[in-house]
């Protein structure tokens, strides 16, 4: 999925979450200095910068299919090799990293099989391959919680975000087992972000980022407002953070070579 908002956008919306999460998968992925790490789907770099802090720019690739996101990326460092494409034809060589991630992005590719598999061919036997989205199945995500039970009080049909890949709890570990990777361990990882009142949590919404976005746009005015009086009711009043949690996996590539071909 290649986003149409502006970097600035996406980060009022999602990327204030990155500072927590990014440091959590890092770990979970075992990041260190001195190893070559990809950060596939990156957006504007929320977990792109994490990766530079811990083992240097030089050490760090990215790619994203979205131009305004690619470029915000390379504004972090010049020295980071940023991409643009996508995760199902990643344009390195087998085996150069060490280390590939991807945060909140298998459920929005549009094969998340061959993006696995191509996450596995980039990284070097023994490597790691990493990634998380958000638990928005058991709603472990409060913020689009939130957002899609209110939708449900005036759409009682809409599916939300339940059926994406990797949003239910060992379903990211079950696509790394079938790609071929080893020694895969799964779990749960949290993050969150604070607001200053209502309106910093809602207008983001407006923005038409990713699918909530996408769907409040496509309601009428009285729905939306409708939507928006639901949420309002469901947070205090002044300023409040949120905790979401995501499910990941991280797993190794084995020696064989078998899913690198």
């Amino acid at each position: 999925m290649q986003f149409a908002a502006p970097a600035e956008r996406y980060n009022r919306f999602m990327g204030r979450y990155a500072p927590t999460l990014a440091p959590a998968l890092a770990d979970a992925a075992d990041v260190v200095p001195g190893r070559r790490v990809c950060d596939v789907g990156c957006g504007p770099g929320g977990l792109t910068r994490e990766l530079v802090a811990r083992v240097g720019a030089t050490n760090v690739a990215a790619i994203d299919p979205t131009p305004q996101f690619t470029e915000a990326c390379r504004r972090i460092d010049p020295g980071i090799d940023v991409r643009e494409g996508v995760a199902e034809h990643l344009p390195w060589a087998n085996g150069v990293f060490d280390s590939t991630l991807a945060s909140l992005v298998l459920g929005f590719m549009s094969d998340p099989e061959q993006g696995v598999r191509e996450m596995a061919r980039v990284t070097r036997p023994g490597g790691t391959v990493a990634a998380c989205m958000w638990d928005t199945t058991a709603g472990g995500m409060t913020m689009l919680r939130l957002f899609w039970t209110a939708a449900r009080r005036v759409d009682p049909g809409v599916d939300g975000e339940v059926a994406m890949a990797g949003t239910a709890e060992g379903d990211i570990a079950e696509r790394f087992r079938r790609a071929g990777l080893i020694d895969v361990v799964g779990g749960a990882i949290t993050a969150h972000a604070d607001y200053v009142d209502f309106d910093d949590f809602w207008e983001p919404f407006t923005f038409g980022v990713g699918p909530a976005g996408q769907y409040l746009q496509s309601l009428s005015g009285d729905r939306q407002a409708d939507m928006r009086e639901a949420c309002r009711a469901a947070l205090p009043a002044g300023s409040f953070s949120l905790d979401a949690r995501a499910w990941y996996a991280r797993a190794t590539v084995p020696a064989e070579t078998g899913i690198r071909i």
